[in-house]
């Protein structure tokens, strides 16, 4: 089943995102190798797609599970809860009906 990981920052998250951003990449690029990542990226903190020292409000994940429980166990384990850029992670159960 699908699940959504919608992550809420910290104020000020950019410096903790950059600092572990290529684990977070790693660990998104193996559920995208094995066809399970339908869609994942930041929410801008600005009206931009490259919103500079602005940074990120949270980010967004849609990908295949065994279970909510599994999916929350990935969730917990991203390097941007480890170093402190996340407050807080909601994973819920989604529903792809477009496209």
């Amino acid at each position: 089943m699908l699940y959504a990981i919608i992550s809420q920052d910290i104020e000020n998250s950019l410096e903790k995102r950059m600092s572990v951003r290529p684990a977070h990449i790693e660990r998104l690029n193996i559920l995208k190798n094995e066809g399970r990542l339908i869609l994942a990226g930041p929410h801008p903190a600005i009206d931009n797609n490259d919103p500079g020292e602005a940074g990120f409000t949270g980010s967004l994940v849609v990908a295949e599970f065994d279970s909510l429980s599994d999916a929350q166990t990935w969730a917990d384990a991203d390097p941007y809860m480890a170093s402190g850029a996340y407050a807080s992670v909601i994973v819920k159960p989604f529903k792809k009906v477009l496209p």
